[in-house]
């Protein structure tokens, strides 16, 4: 039996419980349940919302596709390349959103590094454009499925391996039979996660792809300019966006925290 805590502590965890939960249940208090569909159903509201689901599913695959196979990279490897690698590809999570979208900016803008470059090329011009949305959410997703994967991928029992390897697997087979489904469950959190960042992700896409109506306009910008003009759609949409996470986070609960 576990010992209770000092008042004291219990006192700032209802506090900490507290500031998190007001402002969502002071969100849910304002809005109009009575004309929750007439709302959701508005065309701004509907093209912000296919437009997110769209773009965020797209991201989180294209995330699954570059995140998995450098996780399966940095398993692998150990010392200070890791760990300048690790941090490299995780900065997107704490880098200020408006700085993220200016990276790309400078990096696949039509004057940019490598955008310029495509422009003249190929004619593909990102900023401003659905693919500048996909590419600003798969900025901010791939870090999701990175970390995900490669703690699932460290934590394999090298056993495990060695003995497929005894046994004559070659490396193809010994990744595609042997270790990724040993990590699915993984492979899945981190597909839910990096849709779930991608469909809530704000700072980056404005600044990159703009917040044009009907073309890359998501719902969090969406949210945004509804604030000033309607605010019973911001609420309603704002909703949504956090049930989404809620369901998100508790259908992986158990690749969080125990679950008893």
């Amino acid at each position: 039996m576990t010992s209770r805590l000092p008042v004291s502590i219990r006192v700032l965890a209802v506090f900490a419980v507290s500031f998190v939960a007001l402002p969502l249940l002071s969100l849910l208090w304002r809005v109009p349940w009575a004309r929750l569909a007439t709302l959701l159903t508005r065309n701004a509201v509907m093209d912000a919302l296919l437009l997110s689901v769209t773009t965020s599913v797209v991201a989180a695959l294209i995330s699954l596709a570059l995140g998995v196979p450098l996780a399966l990279q940095l398993s692998r490897m150990t010392g200070l390349a890791v760990s300048a690698i690790r941090a490299v590809v995780v900065l997107p999570m704490i880098l200020p959103p408006v700085v993220g979208g200016a990276a790309l900016l400078f990096a696949f803008g039509r004057n940019g590094l490598v955008g310029s470059v495509l422009a003249d090329i190929t004619g593909l011009v990102f900023p401003y454009t659905i693919g500048g949305v996909v590419l600003a959410n798969t900025f901010v997703a791939l870090p999701f499925v990175v970390i995900t994967v490669e703690g699932a991928l460290r934590a394999i029992d090298p056993r495990y391996e060695l003995a497929a390897s005894t046994l004559g697997a070659n490396r193809s087979r010994l990744t595609f039979k042997i270790v990724l489904p040993m990590v699915r469950p993984a492979l899945i959190a981190g597909g839910f996660i990096a849709w779930a960042r991608a469909l809530g992700e704000f700072g980056a896409t404005i600044t990159f792809a703009g917040n044009i109506q009907g073309k890359t306009q998501t719902l969090p910008l969406a949210v945004f300019v509804a604030l000033e003009s309607d605010r019973e759609a911001a609420l309603v949409m704002s909703v949504l966006l956090v049930s989404v996470s809620l369901i998100v986070l508790v259908s992986l609960r158990d690749r969080w925290w125990p679950v008893r």
